[in-house]
């Protein structure tokens, strides 16, 4: 991890002392991300109600500018204005680079077919079982840690070989049995556990940028 990496931890900690024991589970979180996107995978997010929010925000976060700039490379902006003269300089100016994350909660076609059809407590494992790879990482947000609906889709993770990483509150739970790493803050009543994931999800969405556009040589 680069020093300008680590300054937006530092950041965070200092902002928010409690968070101080999450240190070592927020690093594992970071690297399991950084090494999925490095791998060419994706982040799936999985949550419900405010966790649901939480999961769009911070897709909202990774696939586009977040405090950086990211300008696509050179060689993808002269791409588009060789394909097509007129439409690719518009592309080029105002396309950002992008860390493909998919929040699971939407797509209500899909989801409210599957409900009416088939089981729907699994409507979240479903869309892992169809866009999972073994490179990607699920992340899945439950102040509980015991939704059955996020489990299942841990579960389904796991059996495909992706990583899971789990956002929970301060008591362990199935989720933080069956993840790899699990980022337990220290509260313990839903909406208090909520108001610390958001500032831990920014964090990490400010690492990651930092990481993959923070130095323009290297941009995904």
């Amino acid at each position: 991890m680069t020093e300008n990496v680590r300054q937006h931890l530092d950041t965070l900690l200092s902002r928010y002392k409690k968070l101080k024991d999450c240190e070592a589970q927020l690093i594992c979180a970071y690297e399991e991300m950084e090494r999925a996107y490095l791998a060419g995978g994706k982040l799936l997010i999985a949550g419900n109600g405010g966790s649901a929010a939480d999961s769009e925000h911070m897709v909202g976060e990774l696939m586009k500018a977040f405090i950086l700039p990211r300008r696509l490379s050179s060689e993808a902006m002269k791409r588009m204005e060789q394909i097509e003269p007129e439409l690719g300089p518009v592309l080029a100016k105002h396309l950002q680079g992008a860390l493909p994350a998919i929040a699971l909660d939407g797509h209500p076609a899909l989801t409210t077919a599957y409900m009416n059809d088939c089981e729907p407590l699994l409507c979240f494992a479903q869309q892992v079982n169809g866009y999972g790879c073994p490179e990607d990482v699920l992340l899945a947000i439950s102040t509980s840690g015991n939704s059955k609906n996020v489990l299942y889709a841990a579960v389904t993770a796991k059996a495909k070989g992706m990583r899971v990483i789990g956002l929970t509150g301060a008591r362990e739970s199935r989720l933080s049995a069956l993840a790899d790493v699990t980022i337990r803050v220290p509260e313990t009543v839903t909406y208090m556990i909520q108001e610390l994931h958001l500032p831990v999800y920014h964090c990490l969405c400010l690492m990651l940028e930092e990481r993959f556009f923070g130095n323009a040589e290297e941009r995904v």
